[in-house]
């Protein structure tokens, strides 16, 4: 399934499948393994080998592995987020990626501190469906 204003640049690729959600960007020449979910926003840098769930408004890119890189900040912006549901997400995103919790300890903060977020309840979901796991 393909979402609504999606790009895909130059040499893209799709496996079977493959579920991209709306406002996603598939940078050039990035293979994205089959059953694997694009959310919502996402980024994901040109060459940029995608085998599990990228979650909603992250920018994801590969320097030696594919790791991500916090929210797509740029990308949000252009779209009209505001200052509030940035800062909602890159709290988030904070969480997930620099804190010494793991991923359910993550979320179960998430939920406590960020739960007037609808931004971040969808994170959360996205994340708790994943069954490839998701990119970190």
């Amino acid at each position: 399934m393909i979402g609504s204003n999606t790009l895909f640049v130059n040499g893209a690729t799709l496996a079977g499948h493959v579920t991209v959600e709306d406002f996603a960007t598939i940078g050039a020449f990035c293979p994205v393994h089959q059953f694997c979910r694009i959310g919502r926003y996402a980024y994901i840098g040109a060459s940029t080998v995608i085998t599990q769930d990228v979650p909603p408004f992250s920018k994801i890119v590969t320097e030696r592995e594919t790791k991500s890189f916090g929210i797509n900040t740029t990308g949000l912006e252009r779209k009209g987020f505001s200052p509030e549901r940035l800062q909602a997400l890159k709290r988030a995103y904070r969480l997930l990626l620099h804190s010494k919790l793991n991923t359910s300890q993550a979320l179960a903060e998430m939920r406590k501190s960020l739960s007037d977020s609808a931004d971040v309840q969808e994170l959360i979901k996205f994340i708790e469906s994943a069954e490839r796991g998701i990119v970190k």
